[in-house]
Order: structure tokens, then sequence, then C-alpha cells
């Protein structure tokens, strides 16, 4: 006999909606989470009554035990291979400044659940993502009388775990003390933390040679095939972001929150501390940081949110949205490369030479193409010569007026920049702005601001956040010049993998420090870099001068993805990064290297049927820097490449039946 519930029937209604959404693949998810689900329960009962069992991720491959009553350890394992990949030797938060109150004990298991979700995203790599795992509830104490839960996550591709704390208004959670401990000799890669998440990530094996504040996120090589990510997600309104320190002890990095200075206003619960793991694929193709993020509220009328490429200004006319003339330029190349935005950057609130603001969105809505616009964000830089339009958007019946107005002007977007770091209230103010954005059908571009947390899945708005040492540099300082093939190989491994990086790619001609990396390898970067706003940085002359293949290349270019598929790659050597749109794919190519490096992968990614291929490499030949084939290829087809030194290649891959 089956009894069903009205929750069971409300249940099953679910279940279908989700089946009618997702199709097949979904079915095949929900029916593993059935059966993980009676493992799960099955040997449940027996974890619980252990406070110091290991718990262990669906795969199996990731364990993490309960050291004491105070520190985690996280095990590894890959086939016979147990990889002890560190601990988390102290946990806990501290609250009204009682640093005590920072020491949390681990008392034992109160509860766990099976997870099991599907869910759509407009940006990033993945359209349709699973968020699969196990989450383990501990019961945990601090101070004389403080209690709190460890909520800790498992999954195939890594940990996530806060801390939540029920009846805590009123109070202050100042400070932190996860701490995660990296042994020594441990390949790394960690940037020096700066509130413009603006540097590079040095191969380092040691935390002396690392910097006293490092920023998320950090990539760590434990052994051959063990790789981990940290970083963290889900940041609220009652929450400041964090860094990484290790100036008290070199191996142990420290979680160490910004100025917050906010009370909670009832039961609270921390950031989610992410780590990915796994081998190098498992970390590229992980969604952990929007998995564990909060869904968005506004339902899935979001129609007007159309990620795209972009002509921007700024990299060869630093002070250009001045200039009627040369903005008329740049929506030109827009519409001749049928791109489908073009970006009015700063100081077009002073646009003369012919026109002003109001001429341009004219301009730009007789070619057919959409605006996106500049903003300071006017928390941070203001004087000494800061660029504006400044306080449009802080107060919020000013913010309201100014996202009106663009709404009428038919404008899709706004670049907002220059913000005041990691603090709470920066924090609250970005979602401010995402939100009131969101209100006017406007996208939004964050410049100068934090790292992606997990925004992107709860403000489906938000495309793309700078965050990154990209290619505006070429203005600023000749360092980038000679690091760039080395620092693009890296970011795919670390920086990109936590959300949309507007990088600003693909430069054939030079700024004002020149580039020595190749044409091929600048057009790979539209690939290879994820951003749901691709900002191209070139000059309208030198995208228009290239074969009519490439010209064609941009026109046809996605800027978010289906899929994402990691073929190969070392982080500072070199990447093959395989992304898919409908049925077809693109394939980006770089060689970071200053030697040139042959480099070969098959098809095996590829669906069932005929495909073409047109291949964009470096030529080799003096005075030709295009080397454009085409063939036929199938998932069976394998392709052997010469990248030259900083090279790359492109493969646009379209089915043919």
């Amino acid at each position: 006999m089956v009894i069903l519930s009205m929750s069971g029937i409300k249940t099953s209604i679910s279940t279908f909606r989700y089946f009618k959404a997702y199709g097949f693949q979904c079915l095949r998810n929900y029916c593993h989470e059935v059966l993980l689900s009676v493992l799960f329960f099955c040997t449940a009962s027996f974890v619980c009554n252990k406070a110091s069992a290991g718990v262990v991720s669906p795969n199996g491959r990731i364990v993490v035990e309960v050291q004491g009553d105070t520190s985690l350890a996280v095990k590894y394992i890959d086939g016979k291979s147990v990889c002890r990949a560190f601990t988390i030797p102290s946990l806990g938060v501290a609250v009204d400044g009682n640093s005590e109150s920072g020491r949390w004990r681990v008392a034992g298991m109160k509860s766990s659940r099976p997870l099991h979700e599907c869910y759509t995203m407009q940006t990033g790599k993945r359209s349709e993502c699973v968020n699969e795992g196990i989450e383990y509830i501990y019961a945990c104490s601090y101070g004389t009388d403080g209690h709190g839960r460890l909520a800790l996550r498992l999954y195939d591709d890594g940990i996530a775990f806060r801390y939540e704390i029920d009846g805590l208004a009123g109070s202050v959670v100042y400070d932190e003390f996860t701490t995660y401990r990296i042994p020594e000799g441990v390949e790394r890669y960690i940037q020096r933390f700066d509130p413009s998440y603006e540097n590079f990530f040095p191969k380092t094996t040691s935390g002396r040679e690392s910097a006293a504040n490092s920023a998320y996120p950090a990539l760590l090589r434990f052994a051959p095939e063990c790789w981990a990510l940290i970083t963290e997600a889900g940041i609220e309104r009652c929450h400041a972001a964090s860094s990484l320190t290790n100036r008290a002890v070199p191996t142990d990095y420290k979680v160490t929150l910004a100025r917050n200075d906010r009370a909670v206003t009832g039961d609270w619960v921390s950031p989610w501390r992410v780590i990915i793991m796994g081998h190098l694929d498992d970390v590229v193709e992980s969604t952990l940081v929007t998995d564990v993020s909060r869904p968005a509220e506004n339902g899935t009328d979001n129609g007007w949110i159309k990620p795209g490429v972009v002509s921007w200004i700024y990299w060869a006319h630093n002070h250009g949205s001045r200039d009627f003339m040369l903005v008329k330029q740049y929506i030109d190349l827009a519409c001749a490369l049928r791109l489908p935005y073009a970006l009015i950057d700063a100081e077009w609130d002073e646009m003369s030479n012919g026109g002003n603001i109001d001429d341009a969105i004219d301009y730009a809505a007789s070619k057919g193409v959409k605006l996106m616009i500049w903003y300071n964000s006017s928390t941070a830089w203001v004087n000494n010569g800061a660029p504006g339009p400044f306080y449009r958007l802080n107060k919020p019946e000013d913010r309201e007026r100014e996202f009106a107005w663009l709404e009428k002007k038919g404008i899709a977007g706004v670049k907002i920049d220059f913000f005041d770091g990691d603090t709470q209230p920066t924090m609250e103010y970005c979602m401010d702005l995402l939100e009131s954005a969101a209100r006017h059908n406007l996208m939004v571009n964050f410049h100068g601001a934090t790292i992606p947390r997990g925004w992107q899945r709860t403000y489906p708005n938000l495309m793309s956040v700078e965050g990154v040492y990209g290619a505006e540099w070429y203005n600023n300082r000749p360092v980038l010049t000679d690091r760039a093939g080395v620092h693009n190989t890296t970011l795919p491994f670390t920086r990109n993998v936590v959300g949309s990086m507007d990088y600003t790619p693909c430069a054939f001609s030079d700024s004002q420090h020149p580039h020595i990396t190749t044409h091929a390898h600048e057009l790979a970067l539209t690939v290879v870099f994820e951003s749901a706003l691709q900002h191209l940085a070139d000059r309208p002359e030198s995208l228009l001068a290239q074969p009519e293949d490439v010209r064609n290349f941009f026109s046809s270019l996605p800027a978010a993805w289906d899929d994402t598929k990691l073929i190969s790659g070392y982080p500072g050597k070199s990447v093959v990064m395989a992304r898919r749109k409908g049925d077809n794919w693109w394939v980006g190519v770089l060689n970071g290297l200053d030697v040139s490096q042959e480099i070969s992968f098959n098809f095996g990614f590829l669906g069932v049927g005929d495909y073409e291929l047109v291949s964009f490499e470096d030529s080799g030949s003096t005075g030709a820097p295009w080397r454009i084939s085409r063939r036929k290829v199938s998932s069976s087809s394998s392709l052997s490449l010469s990248a030259l030194p900083r090279g790359g290649a492109v493969c646009a891959v379209r089915k043919v039946r």
C-alpha cells in the first residue's frame, strides 16, 4: 500500500516540473538522488553517533574528519592513493568583541540530509547546474555558554561549511577564526590582497614566500592529481567579505574579515567557506560557488538579460568617452561586427566634439546597438583626478531616478567602478545596486570591485566583475608585456573558476605598453576567459582590418555557455578549454611559455554527428599573423597545433548534421 501525504503530492508536482524543465538529465539526477538517499540513510545512524567519524562525499573521494573537538582534517582519495590535503585547526567566529567566543568546539552531529537541486544560470560556464551533495549539521559550543552549529556540505567536487547562530540580534560578528593549515612544500598560486583584486598569481611552494595578506581564490596542489581552490560564497547584507592572513605562522592562513560594524537583526549564518577539490578539470569546471549561493527571488521573467560581446573604448582612448566622434566609431564597430553592445566609459557626462550623451544614445539606436554606460560608485576614488559622473547612485532616491532615466532611454546596463573594498557597507551597497538595476531591467558589470562570490545566481543581472589584472594594465605599467603569457594561462585555473571575469581581452594592436602575445593567443582569450559581457579591447581600425573569417568569429561568439570542459593544461604553461553553446563548440588554446609548444587534443567532447571546424592558428611566417583553415571533424578526430611562444589557437566547431 502507498500512502501519499499532501506534502508528498506537492513534492511529486515539484518533481514533475523539474522533469519538464530539465528533461532526461534531471530525471537521471533525480533517480541518482533517490539511490543516494537510500544509501545515505542506511548509514546515517551509525555516523551520527560518532562525532569524530569521517564523513564522505557522494563519490567517496573526499573525506572530512572531526579531530578532537576543535578541528577538521580534509583528505582526498584517488584510486588507492590517499592524500592528506590539509587541516582546519581552528573554527568559529568572534562576537561582540569577545575573542574567546571564536574558539568553537564540536559537540557532535545533530542531523544529516542529502542535497539535490537543479537550477539554471543565464551567465557563466554552464547553463544547467546540479547542486548535489550531503549536508551534516554539528552542534557546537563556544565561550562560557554560547551555542551554535557547523553546517558542513560534501560534494563530489569539494566541500563547503559555514557557522550558524540563532538569536544573535543586536550582536556584531567582528572576526573569524577559521584557519587553513597549508604544509610547506605545497605548490600554490595565490595573489597578494588588494581591494581591486588586480594582482598576479605567482607560483610558490612556501607560506613564507606568499604575501602576508592573500586574496581569494587560492589554488593549491597537494599531490599530482589532487588540487584544491579556496574561496568563499554566500555574502549577504550582514557580511563583510574576507581574505587570508598568515602573518603569525606561515603555514596557517586565517580567514580575516574586512570591516563589519553592522549588528545582526536575528538568526545569523556566516558566508560559506568553499574548497573546490579534485583533479584540475574538476576544479575548473566546478559550479560549487553558485551551488551554495542563494537562488534568485525575482522569478524567471529575465528575458531582458542577454549576455553578449561589447565594443570598448577605454583601452585605446582613456578619455575617449568625452569625445562624441570617438564614441561614434565604437558604435560603428559594434554595428559592423554585429555585436549587441557598445560601452560608453568614464567621463561621458563631459562629452563634447559634436554631441553629448543623448546624441550618442540616439546614434546607437539608429545603428541597432544597445549601450552600456559607466558610473563611479563614489565610495572610494572621488578626488585627485578621479573620473565621473559622481554621486548619482549612492542615495536610494538618486539611484532610482538615474536608473529610471536609463531604462527610459533604452540603455542595456551599467558598469560601476571604484568600490571601497570588501567592507560590509560596500557589500550592502553592491546588493542595493543590483536590486535597483533589476527593477529597471539593467544588467550590471562591477569594476574595481571584489571577486564573484555567487551573486550571479542570486542576482542574475550581475553579468561580470573585473577583479583581475587585465588587459587595461597595458595602459598603466609595462609589467604585463613580459608576464602576460604566464598570467593568461594561470587565470583559467584561479580567478575565472569562481565567476565571470571582465579581463577585456583581444588586442591585436598596442596600447601605451606593447603586448608580445600572438594574434591567435589574443583571439583565444575570448573563449578561454568566461565573461557574460565580453569587452573587446582593440581599436576599431585594428579589428576591422582582420580577415573576414576573424570578423565573422566575433559576430557569432557567445558570451555565456551551456557547458565547459577543460581538455588539458597546467597553470602558467598552457590551457585547452572547450565551451559549448547549443550544438556548437569553441575551443581556445593558449601557450603561456616563452618557447614554442606542440599542443594536441582530441574531440571526444563532441556529440554524435559531423562538424565543420574553422581554426585560427599562429602562422609562424613573417608578416602573416594568421593561419586559417577548415576541415571536417567528429568525436573521433584529433588536432595537433604548433603554438608559437606566447601563442595559441581558436577552433570554432559547428555541427552540420
